[in-house]
């Protein structure tokens, strides 16, 4: 049964958050532009009463949905298309924002929250701020509309709550209009780790907040007021900058544990459409600061807090068209919004500007020349930096947009993206880095206006000789590069010198303290790319003088192992050994020997053979049914020293018809150096199944034998009524046989099964133990000589290839990052405080 209600629902809290957006921006429209006191506060009144309306309808459109998706509403193509029965709670979750319009929505979402926290704190800028609000809301929301303008054939917006059967022009829906599938398509398998559950909700609530500055911005240049609007929006853009810099680096800590390019950052085109925009964002902040403090720098101010709220709707726009679609493997699919998109992008660009333009002349400015000798002049260096950081990456981002561009006007171009996109970025990224490591050390020790030189060489003296000897000593540990040299010493500049300005700030003020900690975690973050990237080694060398492939590259057969089971090798100081294919059970944590279940039907669900522990923990007992992710495989892989085993890597191989394979890495962490461990290449299911011709043998029931050179026997016949789950029909006699075979590290069982009709043709389950590439099938038995047969099948045994990184001082990245982020958070306390109390004094 279609659930009709349900979706109908969703479409009327759809249509009523667009007309109440649209209602509260002619509201705040007119209470703006409107003189008289009484109907300024009517329409006020009525613009908050709208957009409180909105806010409940977007509530209303997220309940509903999630109610489509929690209750496996699969008429529903949004459901069908991003979940299934089997997701977990908190995947469900995740599925929320797999789509384009659960994104959107989630976007929406974040702006109805942050405007009703506008409405609540703010009274004079409520009027011109939630103008700016309500009409970027309606216009998200007309994303989600999924309405076509009748003779027009004009599409706006795509539904979340549109029918399969009207998204999926399948034969089935003619014959049968109300098909139901029984499961959906499912979430994608990289998409099920825990910082995809939050990571999307931070980025996109960071994405809401640059809004907040920019209708700041907007409404101070439509009231003319030119300087008060940058109080407001300093802690906001503050939030902003915190919130979108945490959200960009959880996307990389989760590149770093799932994908398997083995690093954080691979200048993948959507990464820089998100980059860019922060960048601009940081810049802005410091210009703002600079304003508050010395009054120079506005326009500066509104031209780059114009430009991150453009640079959000570019970056949309590239991800969300189809631009990227074959620059990216993170780009959305085209779903015919590229249109609305753009003429979202252009209706805020080209109202900003011009509105900016008009104002131009009006916009104070300051009249006194900035001293060399000044902070403000340093910032406004810095600020420069990071806006051409931004640029040199915007560019060659671009050049899909450009491309399809110059088609459009029917001619023909096509620049492209360097190969390598790491190299390539990474050569002109890394000199902007050391410009912004060193601006960052030397700015915090200028006054504001101006400093005297010679305190001025007195107080950089102590960092600058300092990081100058530790980049010494430092850099002769690794391979000598002169980029390297210089952005180490950047880095360790920037964290001594504002290490030196935080313990004089502590002293006597240490709510002033954000921005050296800020600074500081900068500083620390240059040196954790530096040497996790720059000194990234690989560590699977190929020694042994033997091609794992001629198919494969001369790079790839010198940087990947070949490991077969128990035949240990020697790698980066330890001798490994893989040990074979493991599953891990949904619920519980642990890794289980594929030949200690038995499959069902289900492709979820398997049996357990026998009693199943691990790590000296039960997990299942003999005969318990648990579910698994069977597109998952785990390669046990122990590290070892002097015998002993020091840790085991468990790199992980998904198989998935829908999305493709992916190998994700196993990382083992210290202090100072990660060793990142991921598969190359599996075996192939050719190769699994390239057995010999068999064995046959007839033996003695208890008599030993040897199948591809391991002593076996056989250690009990038993009568079984069931396999895999399934009972066994009485018509059929079924015979398992215990076959032990001991390997060179421990025994294994294979459990052949001879099934023998009564009435009919029996059958044959053969018993395999694939890490010792050994198949045996129960052929006959013979009571009367206390006999039985067998035939003995043999192949390669199990293996795989791995490569393997070291990842020197990645740690003090990831300790830079949270000391940013800590730095983000005292000064935004600090900003919002001196909010709070111009509040008290009215004047905001």
């Amino acid at each position: 049964m279609i659930h009709y209600f349900i979706g109908n629902l969703g479409h009327f809290f759809v249509i009523t958050s667009f007309v109440a957006a649209l209602v509260a921006f002619f509201s705040y429209f007119k209470a703006t532009i409107t003189q008289d006191i009484d109907k300024k506060h009517g329409w006020l009144l009525n613009g908050r009463i709208s957009f409180y309306v909105h806010a409940l309808a977007v509530l209303g459109i997220v309940v509903t949905l999630f109610i489509i998706i929690k209750n496996h509403y699969f008429e529903y193509h949004y459901a069908y298309s991003h979940s299934d029965k089997k997701l977990p709670a908190h995947y469900l979750v995740s599925t929320f924002w797999n789509g384009q319009e659960g994104s959107f929505l989630l976007w929406m979402f974040w702006h109805a929250v942050l405007g009703i926290v506008i409405i609540l704190t703010n009274k004079f800028w409520e009027g011109p701020v939630m103008t700016v609000f309500s009409v970027v809301q309606a216009f998200l929301t007309s994303m989600i509309l999924g309405v076509v303008l009748p003779g027009l054939e004009l599409k706006i917006g795509s539904s979340p709550f549109i029918l399969l059967r009207d998204a999926m022009p399948d034969p089935i829906f003619t014959v049968q209009p109300d098909f139901i599938p029984q499961d959906g398509a499912g979430l994608n398998p990289l998409l099920q780790n825990y910082w995809m559950v939050i990571h999307p909700p931070t980025l996109f609530l960071g994405f809401a907040a640059t809004l907040v500055p920019f209708s700041f911005c907007i409404a101070g240049l439509w009231l003319k007021r030119y300087r008060e609007w940058v109080r407001p929006a300093l802690p906001w853009s503050l939030f902003a900058g915190a919130i979108l810099g945490l959200g960009i680096l959880m996307g990389g800590y989760w590149a770093y544990e799932t994908l398997n390019f083995g690093g954080y950052w691979n200048w993948d085109p959507v990464e820089n459409a998100v980059y860019v925009p922060w960048l601009v964002l940081i810049a802005s902040i410091h210009t703002m600061i600079t304003y508050k403090n010395s009054e120079t720098a506005l326009k500066a101010s509104i031209i780059l807090v114009i430009a991150v709220f453009i640079l959000i709707l570019y970056s949309t726009f590239l991800t969300r068209s189809g631009v990227l679609g074959d620059a990216s493997v993170h780009s959305f699919t085209d779903l015919g919004l590229s249109g609305q998109l753009l003429l979202y992008l252009l209706f805020f660009m080209i109202a900003a500007l011009a509105l900016a333009i008009i104002r131009w002349k009006e916009i104070p400015s300051s009249k006194t020349e900035i001293s060399t000798y000044s902070r403000e002049f340093w910032i406004f260096i810095g600020a420069t930096v990071l806006c051409l950081m931004g640029f040199q990456v915007l560019v060659p981002t671009s050049f899909p947009a450009w491309n399809q561009l110059v088609e459009s006007f029917g001619g023909i171009s096509n620049i492209a993206l360097p190969g390598d996109q790491v190299e390539y970025f990474s050569k002109f990224q890394i000199w902007f880095a050391i410009a912004i490591g060193i601006l960052s050390a030397i700015g915090q020790f200028f006054w504001w206006k101006k400093i005297d030189k010679g305190e001025l060489k007195k107080q950089l003296f102590f960092p600058f000789v300092s990081a100058m000897l530790l980049t010494v000593i430092i850099i002769n540990i690794g391979r000598f590069n002169f980029s390297y040299v210089l952005l180490l010493f950047a880095g360790l500049f920037t964290v001594i010198s504002n290490g030196k300005i935080l313990y004089s700030i502590l002293k006597s003020s240490p709510a002033l303290s954000g921005g050296a900690v800020a600074h500081i975690g900068v500083g620390l973050m240059l040196v954790g790319i530096l040497f996790s990237s720059g000194y990234s080694k690989v560590v699977s060398l190929n020694n042994t003088g033997m091609l794992i492939s001629r198919q494969l590259s001369e790079e790839f057969n010198r940087e990947n192992l070949l490991l077969f089971v128990h035949e240990p090798r020697d790698m980066a100081g330890y001798q490994i050994e893989y040990i074979g294919e493991r599953i891990e059970p949904r619920y519980k944590h642990g890794f289980i020997k594929k030949s200690d279940v038995d499959y069902t039907d289900d492709p979820y669900t398997v049996v357990a053979k026998r009693d199943i522990t691990f790590k000296n923990r039960q997990l299942y007992k003999a005969g318990e049914r648990f579910e698994i992710n069977p597109e998952n495989t785990f390669y046990e892989i122990e590290f070892r020293k002097d015998g002993k085993v020091v840790f085991v890597q468990y790199p992980r191989l998904q198989v998935n018809p829908r999305f493709g394979n992916m190998a994700s890495p196993d990382i083992n962490r210290k202090a100072t150096l990660d060793l990142y461990t991921h598969i190359s290449a599996p075996m192939t299911e050719e190769a699994k199944e390239d057995w010999s011709e068999p064995e046959e043998m007839t033996l003695k029931r208890t008599a030993q034998f040897f199948a591809n050179d391991y002593v076996a026997s056989v250690e009990s016949l038993n009568r079984v009524y069931e396999i895999g789950g399934q009972k066994i029909d009485s018509s059929f006699v079924a015979i398992k046989a215990n076959v032990l075979v001991r390997g060179e590290k421990q025994d294994y069982t294979a459990e052949p099964i001879l099934i023998i009709g009564t009435q009919s043709r029996g059958g044959i389950v053969p018993g395999v133990i694939p890490e010792l590439g050994l198949k045996i099938s129960l052929m006959n038995v013979h009571p009367q000589t206390d006999e039985l047969t067998l035939n003995v099948y043999t192949r390669q045994k199990d293996w795989v290839v791995i490569k393997a990184l070291e990842k020197p001082f990645v740690n003090v990245l990831w300790m830079g990052t949270l000391v940013l982020m800590a730095g983000f958070g005292i000064a935004m306390v600090r900003r919002f405080r001196e909010f709070k109390l111009m509040k008290a004094k009215g004047q905001e």
